[in-house]
C-alpha cells in the first residue's frame, strides 16, 4: 500500500515567497490537500492475475462485510444532513471549502476555457501523474477519447495544458468525445447536461451513435465508437467522467452508477493502445461491483491510483481512479470479449464480475485500506461542517480564509498555471460554417436542488398540481391571460445567413417522449410531462377568464406588418391553415388580403400527446403545410400557421425555414379557441429565398414519409423504431435570435396548457 508519491509529477519548489508566511501547521494542511491519493502495490509474487473468463459473470455478488460496515458508518453521518436546506448547506460548505477560491484564481490567471471545477480537477490530475504516455510525447502525436464528457472541461483543460506545457507544446493533439446528446429530445433532463458551449462549436468531434442519443451504455454504440476513432493511430488517454442524478437515493449512488462504470471501463479497455492511460470518476468503493472493477483495472494497468483532487469538494464521495501504462488488449482479450457480449445498462446487476474466491486477500486488504482512508476524510469534513454550521467565530473565519488564499496560491504555483490566448481555445479551432453563440439564455448544468432532502422526498408524493403550486412557475401558470401575448417577439428577416448546401438529415431513435429541449426552459417542460402522466386530466378545457387571440386582431397585425414592409397597394394572399369556422373568420377577404383556407396540421392524438410536436405524423403534416405554402405564395404574401409547439429540432428547423422565407415571423398565444397551440404569423414572403429552401424540405418530407410507411409494415424489418430527428445543423439553429424566439413561444404555449389543465 502506498500514498502514491511515486506517481507524482516532479514540480517546482513550493514556497509562499512574496505573499504571506505560513506557520508549519497551516503549511502542512495546505500541502495535504494536494496529497489525497492512495496507490495499489502489486505483490512481487504475481498473484494478482486475471481470473479465468469462464468464472466471470457466473455467480451472484457477495458483499464484503467490512466494506459494508464502512458504508453504514458514512451513511449515518450523511443522514444528519437530511433536514438541511440544500441551498443553505451548499452555501455554507462553499464557504468552508479550502479550495473554494481556486477557480476564481485560475480564471483570473489563465483565461481558461470553460473554467469549472472539472477543469481544475483534471488540471490537477495532469499535474500530479504522468498521464500522457512518454512514447506519444516523443512521437509528437497525442490522441485522446473522452467519455461522458459534457460540457467538455476535461477537453479544454487538456488543451490548455498541451498549449502551455513545454513537453507538449509542439505535440499534435487529436481528440474525440462522447456524451448524452443534449439535443436529443428523449434524453432525460436529469441525466443530460444542457451546457453546450463547447459541443455546439465542435460537433464533428462528438460521437452520438447511430441512434443520435449518445448513450454509451448501448452495445452497438461501443463498436461504433471504436470505428469513429479508427483514424487515430493510437489512443493514448481515455477519460470517463460520467454519473447519474442520484439526488433521490444519495446513499445508493455507488450501486446506481455501477453499470455505467462497467461500460466506461469496457470501452477504455477496448479503445486504449498499449501504454495508454485511463481516468475514471468513481464514488465510494464499497460494493462488490467496485471491488471487482478495481481488481480488473489492477490486472490491466501497471499503476492504479485513487486520487481525490484538492478542488473536489472534500465532503463528497467523488474520487478519480488514475490508471497508468495499459498492458494492452491482448492481455485481457478473452475477458474483454465476454464484457462486450454482456455490455449494457444492467451489466453490473447481472452477476458478479469475479467470485469472491478469485479475489486475492492481499488485494482486498489494500482495497479496504483505500476505502477506510477516503471514508475518514469525508467523515471528518462533514463533521467539521456540521460543527461550523451553527456559526463560526471570527478567528475560525479568518483562519479558513487564510487557508483558502494559500490553497489558491499553491494551486497556481504547483501546476504552473499559465495564460492562454482566446484564439488558442478549442472552440476557436473549428471548421464549422457558422460560429454559433451557444447556450444563450439557457440554464446550464443539472437541475438545481431546493429544500432539504426530506422536503424533496415529500414533494415526490404530491400531485403534479401541488408541485406546480409550490414551484417557481406557479404565478405565471396560474395567471389568466389579460391580453394577447407574443406580439413583442419577432424574427426579422428574411434571414440571409443560411448554409443550405451544408444541411443534412439525421435519423435516429424515435422519440418515446420529449423530455428535454434546447428551445424550452426545463422546469416548465418537466411540469407538463408530469401532467401528461395524469390520465384523468381534461385535455380540451377552455378558460373563460383568459382572452384568446381573436381573428380580427391577428389580421390587423398582418395588415400592419405588410404595409410597413411593402408600402404599396398590391393585393396579396394570406394563406391560412385551418377551417374558417375554427378561426372564427366569416369573410374570404380582409382589407388588401385575399384569404385562402387550407387543411390544418392536426395535433397529436391523446395517446401520443407526450411527444408534443415530436410525433412523426404531425411533423410530416406540418412540413407538408410549409412546402405547400412556399409553392403557393407570391412575393409579399402572408401565412398563418398553427403549431402545437416547437420543442424538437425538426419543428424548430421549420420555424427557421419560415424565418429565411419571410420578412417577419411572430407568434400569437393563446391562439383562437378553435386552434391548438400558438399561431405563427409570417408576413412578406420572399420567393427567391424559398426557391433555395424548397428542394431540401421536399427531400425531408419524402424521407419522413418513407419512414412512416416502413413503420406501418411496408418491407420493414421487425423492431424498426426510427424517425427524422434533424435536418438543419444545430450550429445554424443556435445562431441569431431563433433560440430566444422559440424559448419565448414554447414557454407561452406550455404555461397556457398548464393553466388550462389547472382549471379542469
Amino acid at each position: 500500500m502506498s500514498s502514491g508519491n511515486g506517481a507524482r509529477r516532479k514540480v517546482g519548489k513550493q514556497n509562499f515567497n512574496n505573499t504571506v508566511a505560513f506557520d508549519p501547521e497551516t503549511l502542512a494542511e495546505v500541502q495535504g490537500l494536494f496529497s489525497k491519493v492512495r496507490s495499489y502495490v502489486k505483490p512481487a509474487s504475481g498473484e494478482w492475475g486475471l481470473p479465468d473468463p469462464n468464472v466471470a459473470l457466473r455467480q451472484p455478488a457477495e458483499q464484503h462485510c467490512r466494506l459494508q460496515a464502512l458504508k453504514a458508518s458514512l451513511n449515518d453521518v450523511k443522514n444528519q444532513l437530511s433536514d438541511k436546506n440544500v441551498q443553505v448547506w451548499h452555501q455554507h460548505t462553499n464557504s468552508t471549502n479550502r479550495a473554494g477560491t481556486v477557480i476564481s484564481a485560475v480564471r483570473s490567471a489563465a483565461n481558461a476555457e470553460i473554467c469549472t471545477q472539472a477543469w481544475c480537477k483534471f488540471s490537477e490530475i495532469l499535474g500530479s501523474f504522468r498521464l500522457l504516455p512518454e512514447e506519444a510525447l516523443q512521437n509528437g502525436e497525442l490522441n485522446t477519447v473522452h467519455l461522458c464528457e459534457a460540457p467538455g472541461a476535461f477537453i479544454t483543460s487538456l488543451n490548455h495544458y498541451t498549449k502551455t506545457s513545454e513537453s507538449t507544446r509542439y505535440c499534435d493533439w487529436s481528440w474525440a468525445a462522447n456524451t448524452l446528446n443534449p439535443y436529443h429530445e428523449a434524453n432525460g433532463g436529469s441525466t443530460t447536461i444542457a451546457d453546450d458551449r463547447l459541443i455546439a462549436n465542435t460537433l464533428p468531434w462528438w460521437f452520438f451513435g447511430s441512434d443520435n442519443t449518445g448513450n454509451i451504455m448501448i452495445q452497438k454504440h461501443l463498436l461504433e465508437l471504436q470505428a469513429f476513432v479508427a483514424n487515430m493511430r493510437t489512443v493514448d488517454v481515455v477519460t470517463a467522467d460520467g454519473s447519474f442524478d442520484c439526488q433521490e437515493k444519495p446513499d445508493e449512488q455507488e450501486a446506481l452508477v455501477a453499470s455505467l462504470h462497467y461500460c466506461e471501463v469496457t470501452a477504455a479497455l477496448l479503445l486504449l493502445s498499449p501504454g495508454g492511460s485511463f481516468v475514471l470518476k468513481m464514488f465510494t468503493l464499497y460494493e462488490h461491483s467496485s471491488v471487482c472493477l478495481l481488481y480488473l483495472l489492477n490486472c490491466c494497468f501497471r499503476s492504479i491510483n485513487v486520487f481525490k483532487p484538492a478542488t473536489s469538494k472534500s465532503g463528497n464521495s467523488e474520487v478519480y481512479v488514475v490508471c497508468l501504462d495499459y498492458e494492452g488488449k491482448e492481455a485481457v482479450r478473452p475477458l474483454l470479449s465476454k464484457l462486450i457480449r454482456n455490455y449494457g445498462p444492467q451489466l453490473a446487476d447481472r452477476e458478479a464480475l469475479f467470485p469472491n474466491s478469485h479475489l486475492p486477500e492481499s488485494f482486498l486488504k489494500q482495497h479496504e485500506e483505500v476505502c477506510s482512508y477516503f471514508t475518514r476524510l469525508q467523515v471528518e469534513t462533514i463533521t467539521e461542517n456540521l460543527q461550523l454550521f451553527g456559526g463560526m467565530s471570527s478567528e475560525q473565519r479568518q483562519r479558513l480564509d487564510f487557508i483558502r488564499d494559500g490553497t489558491a496560491q499553491e494551486y497556481l504555483q504547483r501546476f504552473q498555471v499559465s495564460y492562454l490566448q482566446r484564439s488558442r481555445w478549442v472552440s476557436r479551432n473549428t471548421v464549422s460554417p457558422a460560429c454559433c453563440s451557444v447556450s444563450a439564455g439557457r440554464p446550464l448544468g443539472q437541475k438545481k436542488q431546493t429544500g432539504s432532502f426530506n422536503e424533496r422526498r415529500e414533494l415526490q408524493t404530491l400531485s403534479w398540481r401541488e408541485r406546480i403550486e409550490r414551484g417557481c412557475h406557479a404565478a405565471s401558470i396560474q395567471k389568466h391571460c389579460a391580453e394577447t401575448r407574443g406580439t413583442g417577439s419577432v424574427l426579422q428577416g428574411p434571414r440571409s445567413e443560411c448554409h443550405v448546401d451544408s444541411w443534412y438529415i439525421i435519423a435516429g431513435a424515435a422519440l418515446p417522449a420529449v423530455r428535454n429541449s434546447a428551445f424550452c426552459e426545463g422546469g416548465l417542460l418537466n411540469h407538463l410531462n408530469d401532467a401528461l402522466t395524469d390520465t384523468a386530466a381534461d385535455w380540451t378545457p377552455r378558460c373563460h377568464s383568459c382572452h384568446d387571440a381573436c381573428w380580427a386582431s391577428i389580421m390587423s397585425d398582418v395588415a400592419g406588418l405588410c404595409v410597413s414592409k411593402a408600402g404599396d397597394n398590391k393585393q396579396r394572399q394570406c394563406l391560412v391553415f385551418g377551417s374558417q369556422s375554427a378561426w372564427g373568420a366569416g369573410e374570404s377577404q380582409h382589407g388588401d388580403f385575399v384569404l385562402t383556407f387550407s387543411a390544418e396540421p392536426s395535433a397529436p392524438h391523446r395517446d401520443l400527446v407526450a411527444l408534443h410536436d415530436g410525433e412523426p405524423r404531425y411533423q410530416q403534416q406540418l412540413l407538408a403545410c410549409v412546402v405547400c405554402s412556399l409553392q403557393t405564395l407570391t412575393s409579399g404574401d402572408a401565412l398563418l400557421l398553427p403549431v402545437f409547439s416547437a420543442l424538437t429540432r425538426v419543428t424548430a428547423a421549420v420555424v427557421l425555414c419560415l424565418h429565411v422565407c419571410f420578412s417577419s415571423v411572430s407568434f400569437r398565444c393563446p391562439s383562437p379557441s378553435g386552434i391548438t397551440g400558438a399561431v405563427l404569423v409570417c408576413v412578406g414572403f420572399c420567393p427567391e429565398a424559398a426557391a433555395r429552401i424548397l428542394p431540401v424540405l421536399s427531400d425531408v418530407h419524402s424521407c419522413m414519409g418513407q419512414g412512416l410507411r416502413e413503420e406501418e409494415g411496408d418491407n420493414v424489418p421487425s423492431g424498426f423504431d426510427s424517425q427524422v430527428l434533424q435536418f438543419v445543423p444545430m450550429e445554424e439553429m443556435l445562431t441569431g435570435g431563433l433560440t430566444d424566439f422559440l424559448r419565448t413561444m414554447n414557454s407561452e404555449i406550455i404555461q397556457q396548457k398548464l393553466h388550462l389543465l389547472m382549471q379542469s
